[in-house]
């Protein structure tokens, strides 16, 4: 497992389940967590407070996963974001890149991809 600082993590799935699962998995971990299950909820938590690091699942309802990373962006230039994507590949070849998105990765991951992710999107930023 990389070695990394504990950190203060907003994941956003709109599947609870996920947002529950990886909350575990990061509190086993050493870090603090809390979820959104919208686009809308998570803007709301920024205004009350500051993350680390922001995971997104982009295939979200209403605000999609890019656009919610691009709002993000636009408010904290440098918000370290992971995106995650059952078409993780697409995504990157697309041409399109995701604004924001420090690393893309794919659905389903294991606990050592996402911890992975995290430790890259933690360098980079």
């Amino acid at each position: 497992m990389p070695s990394v600082e504990v950190l203060h993590i907003l994941v956003v799935d709109d599947e609870p389940l996920v947002c529950e699962t990886v909350k575990m998995l990061l509190m086993s971990d050493g870090h603090k967590v809390e979820t959104a299950t919208s686009g809308r909820e998570a803007l709301a938590l920024l205004d009350k407070g500051t993350f680390d690091l922001i995971t997104i699942d982009y295939a979200l309802p209403v605000m999609k996963g890019d656009e919610l990373a691009a709002a993000i962006k636009a408010r904290l230039p440098n918000q370290p974001i992971v995106i995650i994507s059952a078409s993780a590949e697409m995504l990157q070849f697309s041409g399109n890149p995701l604004v924001g998105a420090y690393f893309i990765l794919s659905k389903p991951f294991s606990p050592e991809g996402l911890r992975e992710a995290i430790a890259e999107t933690v360098r980079r930023g």
